[in-house]
């Protein structure tokens, strides 16, 4: 029997990370390809009491349905968060409750995006962001970045001559992939050509706290007059990925119409998930486990430039995060990653072409490196072989 799928379907392909991570389930592999927390720093006998304490004091509300919104205090503790951190003005009303970023992502299509219109994005991007809005028939202009982030004057252009223009995704402190990290000045100037030309902005702010160095910025919402700008943030970075509690933020109005698609997606977040997190924060030195976090992902990092700089040829390039999960390193042109990629795993050395963080492709001879899940010594093993490997195919190519 031939069954009619939907059109979007044509859309959609499988995640490459998903898929590389697959091969990752291998002990003996040395995996610097998804973006995964080091699970040592999962507060597991914290989180066991408080599930007790949930039981115990609100079981029978923690096991019911709640509000789509999300639970309440929650809410609350996140709009206090950002405002203090990010320089927003929000209270529990401007917070939706998602499954991870990844939902707010996936509902912004929803709420913004017909088949034919045009979301503008960093070049790279976020992989899993472009999958969620491909999903809605957009097509991808990618405006290119340096080291302060996306190119104004560009964007600008672009903005002024492209019609269909519904989105502007961007991910402004250490980017995934590239763990770079935008300017104060381009984050005032992109709320305002969000407000100049009535487009929509989400900004992605998953690894915002695991700043090494430097000082925080504000977010581009807090530059935002005309409420066009949305946040989306994640506990899965800070806290644990398994609960899947993340949330966006933004305008009331706005905020009110994610409400209604999540209603016709899953009605609601898991709801005992949403009340330990509350009763941990509650209880527990948040910003104290960060610190841990931190701490450990920043010696990793360090071990991973020094790594690259000591065992990679000098005709390569690549960031130095001041924060986040990531390192992005491109190869001299030519050079395929997704090549590369074939010989490492020989070795037992994954990572992620980079190829499919361009919407529009063309761009392999780049890839991504993540260092916050793997203990230094597995760092320093696996760049050495990585970089013997690299080394090794630029050599036959030549």
């Amino acid at each position: 029997m031939k069954l009619n799928f939907a059109k979007r379907m044509s859309y959609i392909k499988a995640s490459e990370i998903r898929e590389i991570l697959k091969v990752t389930e291998q002990e003996d592999v040395i995996s610097f390809a998804g973006g995964l927390p080091a699970p040592e720093l999962f507060p597991i006998d914290e989180i066991n009491k408080i599930n007790q304490i949930v039981l115990k004091e609100a079981g029978t509300k923690a096991l019911q349905y709640t509000t789509t919104e999300g639970y309440a205090p929650l809410r609350e503790w996140i709009a206090n968060r950002m405002n203090g951190r990010l320089g927003t003005a929000f209270d529990k009303d401007n917070i939706l409750i998602t499954h991870g970023s990844q939902q707010g992502l996936d509902l912004s299509g929803k709420v913004f995006l017909d088949e034919g219109d045009v979301v503008l994005c960093e070049s790279p991007t976020y992989l899993a962001a472009i999958s969620a809005f491909k999903a809605y028939g957009c097509s991808f202009i990618e405006i290119p970045t340096d080291e302060e982030g996306m190119m104004m004057d560009v964007l600008e252009d672009v903005l002024s001559n492209t019609p269909h223009i519904k989105l502007i995704y961007a991910i402004p402190t250490f980017q995934n992939p590239t763990g770079k990290t935008w300017s104060l000045e381009r984050r005032r100037k992109l709320a305002e050509l969000s407000a100049k030309y009535s487009v929509a902005v989400i900004e992605d702010n998953p690894y915002g706290e695991l700043r090494f160095e430097g000082e925080p910025l504000p977010s581009i919402k807090s530059f935002d007059e005309a409420g066009n700008i949305l946040c989306t943030g994640s506990f899965s970075k800070i806290f644990c990925p398994g609960f899947r509690i993340g949330w966006i933020a933004g305008d009331k109005d706005i905020i009110r119409k994610y409400v209604l698609v999540k209603q016709g997606t899953d009605l609601q977040c898991n709801t005992i998930a949403q009340m330990t997190i509350a009763e941990y924060l509650k209880r527990y030195d948040i910003d104290k486990h960060i610190a841990k976090i931190v701490e450990v992902y920043r010696k990793r990092r360090n071990v991973a430039i020094e790594s690259i700089e000591r065992c990679f040829p000098d005709t390569i390039k690549f960031t130095r995060p001041e924060g986040g999960l990531f390192t992005w390193i491109e190869l001299p042109v030519g050079i395929s990653a997704r090549d590369v990629l074939v010989r490492s795993l020989e070795k037992k050395i994954a990572f992620v072409p980079g190829g499919s963080f361009y919407p529009n492709g063309n761009k392999e001879n780049t890839l991504r490196i993540n260092y916050s899940n793997m203990p230094e010594e597995k760092i320093e093993k696996g760049l050495k072989t990585l970089g013997e490997v690299v080394k090794e195919y630029i050599r036959q190519s030549e």
